[in-house]
């Protein structure tokens, strides 16, 4: 796999990206190691997995056909070392530290003439824990791609590496201009793409919205600081009240968000907003089985999050309700299907129409909240078990939370991406999730 066009939703997320809103997908893993936590050989063993893993020596170059367009090509002077970095932190509280500076680090962006990931080790002296910080640039890949490429570092994927790297290696470039096979039928596809994209696109621009939240803190979150914070949620618990709910797992932490953010804005004295905030939920589109090195497919569903109603098993039911219909439309169309609308435009859109777009995120949707789903063996670095993972998601242009959900040993991982200056107080949202849970299982069992 030496050139390879960037597919059109890569395309837009590489286009999107801003200094103060880079367009990365994170990870922050906590392991505990047999003794104190030593950095030069985590970073070592790192640096040699990730090394291995073919598609982490690519970068973004632009290509002069189509106009517009990029392209991944392999680094020839790419150097693992310029890409795992250690720290080492204050003594403490572990965790929080690793925590906080999580967050400082995801404000960064890649420097995009390089392959665009990076890991960080963390340790502390005198720790047993360590923790790796992993930043995957959005074009690089959706939430299960950064999985299947994140799992290499692990011992237990390890090993199967050379198989997959064939695999990935088999997958033809896309070629950049039609060959004569290509060119019949051309005409009449790009425009079924146009109408594709208007009516698409008509549905995002009815569900656009100039009234958002007013004055509240998720209303504009343009800072560029970033703030991470997080939460476990026991499975056992989200699993017992689905079970009476009925509905799947999603829904009943779509719904944890939902009354954590209500509890959240009245314990800070704020009003309840006169429109129920909405949630973007991203859909996978990726077929099992489908190529390694196809990219980002995408889109999402628009939900209403229940926050001005005070029953948290009504707002259960609100959300499940919203879920079906959701499903019964399907992820390619609606007005959450924006990601879609990707697909049938031309690279040079992308380019010029980031701005653009950007701009419109806040007009659509006032939070984003993703599951990211994770192998479900127990895994482990080195030797040393992982005992949890936060996933993050970025933050667009003029947003001010970003919630990730990923499930491993039992446990349902939340991290929330804030704006830094526009929700300083991340933890007590964190708390709210962590209450609401509670009040849905009393409900539920109750």
């Amino acid at each position: 796999m030496s050139t390879e066009l960037l597919a059109p939703l890569d395309l837009a997320f590489w286009h999107l990206e801003s200094t103060e809103h880079p367009m990365h997908l994170g990870a922050l893993a906590f392991f505990e190691s047999d003794g104190e936590g030593d950095s030069d050989s985590v970073a070592k063993l790192l640096a040699e997995r990730a090394a291995a893993i073919p598609r982490l020596r690519m970068r973004v170059r632009p290509v002069w056909l189509p106009v517009g367009g990029a392209a991944w090509s392999t680094a020839k002077d790419f150097d693992v070392r310029r890409h795992v970095r250690q720290i080492r932190l204050p003594d403490g509280d572990f965790a929080a530290h690793a925590t906080e500076i999580a967050g400082e680090l995801m404000e960064q962006p890649l420097e995009r003439g390089l392959p665009p990931w990076e890991m960080y080790v963390l340790t502390a002296p005198g720790s047993r824990a360590f923790a790796v910080l992993v930043k995957l640039h959005h074009a690089l890949a959706d939430g299960m791609r950064a999985v299947a490429i994140g799992a290499g570092i692990f011992d237990q994927i390890a090993g199967a590496r050379a198989a997959g790297a064939r695999r990935e290696r088999s997958v033809p470039p896309r070629s950049w201009l039609p060959g004569p096979h290509q060119v019949v039928g051309f005409a009449r596809d790009r425009l079924e793409e146009v109408g594709r994209a208007v009516g698409i696109g008509a549905s995002v621009m009815r569900a656009s919205r100039f009234d958002l939240w007013g004055a509240s803190a998720l209303a504009s979150g343009s800072s560029g600081t970033r703030r991470l914070g997080t939460a476990v949620l026991g499975l056992d618990d989200v699993l017992k009240i689905r079970r009476v709910a009925g509905g799947t797992a999603n829904d009943v932490l779509l719904a944890v968000v939902a009354g954590g953010l209500r509890r959240w804005m009245l314990e800070r004295g704020e009003p309840l907003p006169a429109a129920d905030p909405r949630a973007l939920v991203p859909v996978s589109r990726r077929r099992p089985g489908s190529a390694a090195a196809s990219g980002n497919r995408l889109s999402a569903y628009l939900l209403g999050l229940p926050v001005s109603e005070a029953d948290a098993w009504t707002r259960l039911a609100s959300v499940r309700r919203a879920m079906d219909r959701n499903k019964a439309e399907g992820p390619g169309r609606g007005a959450g299907a924006v990601a879609v609308l990707a697909d049938h435009l031309p690279p040079l859109a992308h380019r010029f129409g980031a701005p653009i777009a950007g701009s419109v995120a806040r007009m659509l949707f006032d939070v984003l909240v993703t599951s990211v789903p994770l192998p479900r063996s127990t895994l482990s670095l080195g030797g040393s078990p992982l005992r949890a993972i936060y996933p993050m998601a970025p933050l667009a242009r003029g947003q001010s939370l970003a919630v990730a959900l990923s499930t491993y040993g039992g446990q349902v991982h939340v991290g929330l991406v804030a704006d830094a200056e526009a929700v300083p107080d991340l933890d007590r949202l964190a708390g709210s999730m962590t209450h609401e849970l509670a009040t849905l299982l009393r409900a539920a069992t109750g």
